[in-house]
């Protein structure tokens, strides 16, 4: 049932004008006839909850059964949230003043929530800092994130721009500078809560490329992490579909590369999952810092566009597996 009404909403409120160009673009890509891609975009939406946004970005067209069933797509990355997550809870993680005091033993840097009544305070905050990290506090793909050098007149320039956010900038180690020195390269750590069971699913890295936010919608980079062995085995991948097995500025190998202090990682998303055990399905931002591993924020609602792109797929298997194996 649940199924069956995600589904009518899905159909009631889509765009039909995108929904056309989308299977125009595949058509014109891929020479295949429109009148079957239009059909077999609704098939993959009956079987396995995949919009025709799902169907183009994960090239489902390419993919026999065995391999769409594989695929987390829109409905499913839905259903986990709906499933794990506590909607009451969830202001904390949209709100980043209150996502920093709640996980103030995890952010590992000095921050402040700007408030018109403050002006001494943040004064003292940045006397000696060259530079500090400014943000909205309930911005997402990070939008009107910016590393600015403070002056006398910044802190009534942050309250008229509403970005109220204000925190120390990150001093990433050296690896990590040595791979994109632009921004801090985060790591996209999804951890499920299954029974009091704390599961790292898996991990992404996402790299800047001459912008000070590494963000995939943003700009950035992504490549999937071997969990197991803190590798990377695949390119990365931009938003453009533009692949890169080295870094376009620094010339770092991306492939085989090895995400340092990994095992503490694992560890501080592990016990940061424990603090609001009412959201159980979380993508955590981590940046390595030389600090140690610390967060950047939590995600209630993870997105799942960065999960399973066609250049990190091995025989077309999707990413669903690696979930459901920890599902009881």
């Amino acid at each position: 049932m649940e199924k069956i009404k995600y589904l009518m909403k899905r159909i009631f409120n889509m765009n039909y004008k995108l929904f056309f160009t989308v299977i125009n673009r595949i058509h014109k890509k891929t020479g295949k006839n429109r009148l079957y891609l239009f059909f077999d975009i609704i098939i993959c939406g009956l079987k396995y909850q995949a919009g025709y946004l799902d169907y183009e970005l994960f090239e489902m067209y390419t993919l026999n059964h065995n391999q769409r069933k594989t695929i987390l797509t829109r409905g499913i990355n839905n259903h986990f949230v709906k499933k794990y997550n506590d909607p009451s809870f969830t202001p904390i993680f949209l709100n980043k003043d209150c996502f920093n005091e709640k996980f103030k033993d995890f952010i590992k840097r000095d921050w402040m929530i700007i408030d018109g009544n403050n002006e001494e305070e943040f004064n003292k905050f940045v006397k000696n800092k060259k530079e500090i990290i400014v943000k909205p506090t309930n911005g997402t793909h990070g939008d009107g994130i910016r590393k600015i050098k403070p002056n006398k007149n910044t802190y009534q320039e942050l309250l008229n721009n509403k970005t109220t956010l204000v925190e120390e900038v990150i001093e990433q180690v050296p690896e990590m500078n040595k791979l994109n020195p632009s921004s801090v390269n985060t790591i996209r750590v999804i951890t499920l809560n299954d029974h009091n069971d704390i599961h790292v699913v898996v991990a992404y890295l996402r790299i800047g490329n001459n912008r000070v936010v590494d963000n995939f919608n943003g700009g950035g980079m992504v490549v999937p992490i071997d969990v197991t062995d803190a590798t990377i085995k695949y390119p990365a991948v931009d938003k453009a579909r533009n692949v890169y097995p080295k870094h376009p500025t620094t010339n770092t190998s991306i492939v085989g590369f090895k995400i340092p202090m990994f095992d503490e990682v694992k560890k501080l998303v592990t016990e940061a999952s424990k603090i609001v055990p009412e959201v159980r399905y979380i993508g955590w931002d981590v940046a390595l810092s030389t600090k140690g591993p610390c967060l950047i924020e939590g995600n209630d609602f993870p997105g799942h566009d960065i999960y399973q792109l066609p250049e990190h797929r091995t025989n077309g298997i999707g990413v669903l597996p690696q979930f459901q194996k920890y599902l009881k």
